[in-house]
Formats: structure tokens, C-alpha cells, sequence
């Protein structure tokens, strides 16, 4: 079994969320373009992004055992990307208001020294409420989410948003689906509990 796990994200939110499950890890940021494909489907793009981003990390820890994560979000079947400025977010959360909105959590575990992959998608719905232009201004001042895709993080004040959340696994919506990790881990050998 391979001796180090390694989270290949830089996102306090997916640390937090292995933290969890109390075995110990390092996170390593990797260092790749997130762009889509021409022609990707947004499932593919995560995939994809998630295994790059595990075999970026290899390189650097080529012994070890890698976890990789992407997510995409879609309304009516297009991504909807992370906003990166106030003006973008608020343009998603006005698209948004009072539909539903897919997010597709790629998983990828990498053992570096086997080459053994598995990897993995796992949808979240949410439903957003019907907000007023001046609810999502008070959000988005408050929270300030311009680097999340869809310019929400249900996991602070961004539940606010949420009128239902539907899904196998509701840390899929952060970002990193642990009930779906668990068993790829197990298949590695490393038992939780």
C-alpha cells in the first residue's frame, strides 16, 4: 500500500472534508488548465480534470496515493463555470433563481505506483430558490463566492440560496463525494473504520 495519501487540491473545503474521515494526508495543488474541450460534456470535463489533476500531483509523489477532484456545473445542459468577478456571479445567480442546477463531482484515486485508476462521477441537484435581485447582491457582498462554480457555497451562507438538494452524497456538492471515496479507498486496501 502505498505509504503517503495526497488531496491534489488546494481547496479548504475538499481538506476539510477528508479531514473527516480522520486517516492522515498532505494536499499538493496542482498545476494544469482547467478549460473544457471543444465538444466536452460537462461530466467528461470533471472527469477528466480530476484524473490530470491526480497525475499532475504523481509527478511530484510518485509512490503515492492520489486523489483527485473536479466539478462542473450545469444549467440546461451547459457549464456554468466559477464567475471570477461580482459582475459574472451575479449574472449566475439571476440565470439560476428558481431552477435546477447540476453539479458533477469527478473523483479520480490514482495509485501512482501501480498506474491503477479509478474514477468516478457523482451528480448533486440543487434547486435554487427564487431570489430577489437584491438577495443575491446581499450574498454575494456577504460570501463573496467568485472562485466556486455557480457562484454558490452551500457549505456557508450560500444555503441560503437552496430551496432542495437532491443526491447520493451531500458532500458532493462541496466537492469532494466521501461516500464514493471510501469504497475507493477500501479497493486500495485502506479501511476507514
Amino acid at each position: 500500500m502505498p505509504v503517503e495519501l495526497i488531496l491534489a487540491s488546494s481547496s479548504p473545503f475538499r481538506r476539510d472534508l477528508l479531514a473527516r474521515l480522520d486517516i492522515p494526508f498532505i494536499c499538493c495543488s496542482p498545476d494544469i488548465d482547467e478549460s473544457a474541450l471543444p465538444d466536452e460534456q460537462p461530466e467528461q470535463t470533471a472527469l477528466r480534470l480530476s484524473q490530470e489533476k491526480a497525475r499532475k500531483v504523481a509527478e511530484q509523489y510518485p509512490q503515492a496515493l492520489i486523489i483527485g477532484c473536479d466539478q462542473v456545473a450545469t444549467l440546461d445542459g451547459l457549464q456554468i463555470g466559477k464567475p471570477g468577478t461580482h459582475a459574472n456571479a451575479v449574472v449566475q445567480l439571476q440565470r439560476m433563481r428558481g431552477r435546477e442546477v447540476t453539479f458533477h463531482s469527478a473523483l479520480c484515486l490514482y495509485n501512482a505506483a501501480t498506474g491503477t485508476i479509478q474514477a468516478d462521477v457523482v451528480p448533486y441537484i440543487v434547486e435554487f430558490r427564487a431570489l430577489s435581485d437584491a438577495q443575491i447582491e446581499n450574498y454575494l457582498h456577504k460570501e463573496q463566492p467568485y472562485n466556486c462554480a455557480g457562484s454558490a457555497k452551500s457549505e456557508g451562507l450560500g444555503i441560503a440560496l437552496i430551496a432542495r438538494m437532491e443526491g447520493a452524497d451531500p458532500n458532493a456538492l462541496i466537492g469532494l463525494p466521501l461516500i464514493r471515496l471510501i469504497s475507493m479507498l477500501q479497493n486500495e486496501g485502506l479501511s476507514i473504520i
